[in-house]
């Protein structure tokens, strides 16, 4: 495995923690409108990605194939807008800690039954027992961080 690409992997998750914290500044100046926030930021985002897409090369002979795919594939953009908007919304709601720990854990969950099971076309990989006792592991430390102050002041009474 590349290190690099682990290393990557990680900087992603720490975007999306400052992105739910910047969105949700942005929609607190926004009068509050999760909506209008998340939109923006979309928009900023295709912007970026149209620049990128350009400089790259290729984009008419992708337009080109995109019209032989089924609409599911379409999806994506459905999926992170509801993403971006989930978090402009729960943030501000439920703190970021609580949110990110369980998009961790839903992360977590989904991966790995598209993984195991190779579901959405992907490859598959099947989920060994010490990788299954890894996201036992996560899933306990996210139960912590949302519960932990809770028991232990259970176990202090």
């Amino acid at each position: 495995m590349n290190a690099a690409l682990f290393v990557l992997a990680f900087c992603v998750g720490l975007f999306i923690s400052v992105q739910a914290a910047v969105n949700s500044q942005l929609a607190n100046a926004l009068h509050a409108n999760s909506v209008v926030a998340a939109f923006i930021s979309f928009s900023v985002g295709t912007i970026v990605l149209g620049i990128a897409a350009f400089a790259r090369g290729g984009v008419g002979e992708a337009f080109g194939a995109l019209a032989q795919q089924p609409l599911w594939k379409l999806t994506g953009g459905l999926l992170g807008a509801a993403f971006v908007f989930g978090t402009v919304f729960l943030a501000p709601r439920i703190g970021l800690l609580n949110l990110v720990v369980l998009v961790i854990a839903g992360q977590l969950m989904m991966s790995m039954a598209i993984d195991n099971f190779g579901l959405v076309h992907m490859a598959v990989r099947k989920v060994s027992s010490i990788r299954m006792a890894g996201a036992l592991v996560v899933v306990a430390g996210v139960a912590l961080t949302l519960f932990g102050d809770r028991i232990v002041a259970a176990l202090g009474r």
